[in-house]
């Protein structure tokens, strides 16, 4: 008698209960599949992580109850890369599982959608269907229906009242009703025109020889360091069309959900054409979407999945590449549990599946150039844009010396920016605004006492939105009416600072009566598809001016756009942060690469009360590498990241005397436990109020730890916090390679 096989399986829920469970006889079950077990006196899902044969340990083992899913939903390297996410970002293992899963396939019931079909299975001989014609019609005109549609939708039929002639057909054996799986296309309706290989230039031929050399090989990641505007996404095509040739499967990672339909385009565009159908996955699909989008994935009828951070997860098999573009984006950080890093993860991956992974940007992250100087990542450059054309003309204005001049504050246009605006209007060239804060005016102060409106529920003020007339958090999103007087003094003359998208909108409408203007930024791009709309409506020039804040500054190729205007350079850079000055170079120089991408030259004009600020400088000046080598000597010299890894250990609880004594208990445990500095530095930070003191109306303390290696540092983290219970009313959070610091 073989062997008695068991499953250790996972089961959903709050915390990390795995138990082995006996598979009955006869039964096929394999790492990755959905189950039913028991557990006490209930029945409960889970997912299988392992199997075994070993006999001593089925023993007094519990069988399982039920397979629910008909295939491993997850599989082997998923599990793997599952199982080493959780080991690194000292996240459960649950969390991990429920991440990679669609929740629609969590479930225990069938989340595919169907319709009711009228199936043709005969026509009557030629005397019967004179009979039907004459006898009766409606059975005539139904079954001639069916037979020259080949299948009629019932819901439609039996909404017109041929219920009954359908019910007389079934009787008779011509036809039979039958359910039909309906798909869940997010681009239905959408066609899209055939493109062809563009011819490359010199630096990009060099780029996809030396891609596609790697996939005969165990390589390093590569970082493919091109100019915006140098046609990386071309390469990326290219070398995705010659992996699909061979019969493996590609991985595109986007960071933002608006450069999904761009992205999307252009690769359903080259690809459907030759039969290698794209699926696309991010948060902006309905739940419907999503799973169908995912089963497709699975079932090897997708060959291309394309998406923000979570597909990396896409359950593709035999991966040929993958391709992580704008890699420097914070957005490829997950920032809830667990706090994975997408763009690290599609590496490992990459290594899992031992295909070649492309890291693309016009400005690296400063960690992924630092593993570059220590030769694990190898750089192909691209420093001329594709169709030879010059990078855009920066222009830098002191906003000091425009507010010296103006009569009416805040200044938001200089006259520069206003004058430049007018030309290209009346050349009919494009023009996007850059602003990366939404709302009308960010805070309402109050004159007499100094008395700003704060969300009571968070330590952040109350921004307003003139549309909905509401004062609003863009944390917990609170909401509330605008105030007429000051709460605390009562004075009438309550004032409102500052600007946002949405007031800049109404300014810029005002100054250019004629233009058309359009906004975008999260109000709205609420409404489902508003995105898409906002986008296509810009690209067929339905729209003169787009405003809007980060999700238009990186990615997007409009060819007639040849003025980009950022209009507060410094609401990035002053922030405690030790990456603003990073993230500050990284949004000015990408949003300044949407000008000039086409025939036309292009120019930037950047306002700024700081204009001598070094990423501003370098930025004005294209120059990548001259700020890359500053900041990575200022990071080095504080231990900073990337020569350093950081963890944020943060405790937040409506408690918050609670909240602080937990930190710092797990502090003194942390600091009798610090392992031998030499061998393993680990530097240790003291227990503080984190940079935003309260939020949904928990107060939050922090404590920052910085290691050379992060496995060592984690796994000592984890071993101090197995240890030390986490009173309830306290939630405890473990960032690995943080990049919030707040």
């Amino acid at each position: 008698m073989p062997p008695s096989e068991t499953a250790k399986v996972l089961i959903d829920g709050v915390g990390e209960l795995i138990f082995d469970y006996l598979i009955p006889q006869g039964v096929t079950v394999e790492a990755g599949y959905r189950v039913k077990v028991p557990i006490q006196h209930r029945r409960v899902l889970g997912t299988v992580i392992r199997i075994s044969t070993d006999e001593s340990s089925s023993h007094n083992l519990k069988p399982i109850l039920e397979i629910i899913s008909d295939e491993p939903l997850l599989t082997e390297k998923l599990l793997q890369l599952a199982e080493w996410l959780s080991a690194y970002y000292c996240a459960p293992l649950e969390h991990v599982i429920r991440t990679m899963l669609p929740a629609s396939l969590r479930k225990e019931r069938s989340f595919d959608k169907s319709q009711k079909v009228v199936e043709l299975i005969k026509l009557p001989d030629e005397e019967e269907l004179l009979k039907l014609e004459k006898r009766a019609r409606r059975q005539h005109e139904l079954l001639m229906t069916v037979s020259n549609s080949g299948g009629a939708v019932a819901q439609r039929l039996l909404g017109t009242g041929v219920s009954s002639p359908l019910k007389a057909l079934v009787d008779k054996g011509y036809v039979r009703v039958a359910d039909e799986v309906v798909k869940r296309d997010p681009d239905a309706g959408d066609s899209f025109l055939p493109s062809q290989a563009l011819t490359l230039n010199e630096e990009q031929e060099v780029a996809l020889k030396r891609i596609l050399e790697a996939a005969q090989e165990q390589a390093k990641p590569f970082l493919l360091a091109g100019v915006t505007g140098s046609g990386k996404t071309e390469v990326y095509l290219q070398a995705a069309d010659a992996v699909l040739r061979t019969g493996k499967t590609v991985i595109i990672l986007v960071p933002e959900i608006a450069l999904t339909p761009q992205t999307v385009r252009r690769f359903k565009s080259r690809f459907d054409q030759y039969n290698h159908p794209v699926a696309v996955l991010h948060s902006d699909l309905s739940a419907g979407e999503r799973h169908d989008e995912w089963k497709r994935l699975r079932a090897g009828d997708a060959v291309v999945a394309i998406g923000a951070r979570s597909a990396v997860f896409a359950p593709l098999e035999n991966v040929g590449l993958i391709v992580v573009d704008e890699e420097h984006e914070t957005s490829y950080k997950q920032e809830s549990s667990p706090r994975y890093q997408a763009r690290d993860l599609a590496v490992v991956r990459a290594h899992m599946e031992g295909c070649p992974i492309v890291l693309g940007s016009a400005t690296p992250s400063l960690e992924s150039w630092h593993n570059v100087q220590r030769g694990k990542y190898e750089l192909i450059k691209i420093d001329k844009r594709a169709d030879d054309q010059s990078m855009p003309r920066i222009r830098i204005i002191d906003m000091r010396t425009e507010a010296r001049k103006a009569e009416v504050k805040p200044v938001i246009f200089s006259e520069k920016l206003r004058e430049a605006i007018r030309m290209r209007l009346e050349i009919k060239e494009q023009t996007i605004l850059f602003l990366n804060r939404r709302g009308f005016s960010r805070s309402a102060l109050c004159p007499s006492c100094g008395h700003a409106v704060q969300c009571p529920h968070c330590s952040l003020s109350l921004t307003y939105h003139r549309k909905d007339d509401r004062m609003v958090c863009h944390l917990c999103q609170y909401m509330s009416i605008p105030p007429k007087k000051c709460p605390e003094c009562h004075d009438p003359s309550i004032l409102f600072a500052g600007y946002g998208t949405e007031k800049v909108q109404e300014i810029t409408q005002k100054l250019f009566p004629k233009a058309k203007v359009a906004r975008l930024d999260a109000d709205i791009t609420r409404r489902k598809g508003a995105l898409k709309e906002a986008l296509e409506d810009f690209r067929k020039h339905k729209t003169d001016i787009l405003i809007g804040t980060q999700m238009i500054a990186k990615g997007l190729h409009f060819p007639t756009v040849t003025l980009v205007g950022v209009l507060n350079a410094d609401l990035s850079l002053h922030t405690p942060d030790f990456r603003a000055s990073e993230r500050t170079f990284q949004l000015l120089t990408q949003v300044a690469g949407r000008s000039g991408r086409g025939p036309l030259e292009g120019e930037v004009i950047i306002q700024t009360f700081t204009p001598h600020a070094p990423s501003i400088q370098y930025a004005r000046h294209h120059d990548y590498y001259g700020f890359a080598e500053q900041e990575m000597e200022f990071r080095k010299g504080f231990s900073y990241p990337p020569s350093y890894h950081m963890i944020v250990l943060l405790a937040a609880s409506k408690n918050e005397k609670l909240a602080q004594l937990t930190l710092e208990t797990i502090h003194t445990r942390l600091k009798e436990k610090l392992p031998d500095r030499e061998r393993f530095p680990i530097i240790l930070g003291e227990v503080l109020p984190a940079p935003l003191e309260k939020s949904h109306d928990e107060f939050r303390y922090q404590l920052l730890l910085r290691g050379a290696n992060p496995r060592v540092t984690s796994q000592f983290i984890k071993s101090v916090l197995d240890r030390n219970p986490i009173p309830p009313e306290v939630r405890l959070t473990c960032d690995v390679d943080a990049y919030d610091m707040g």
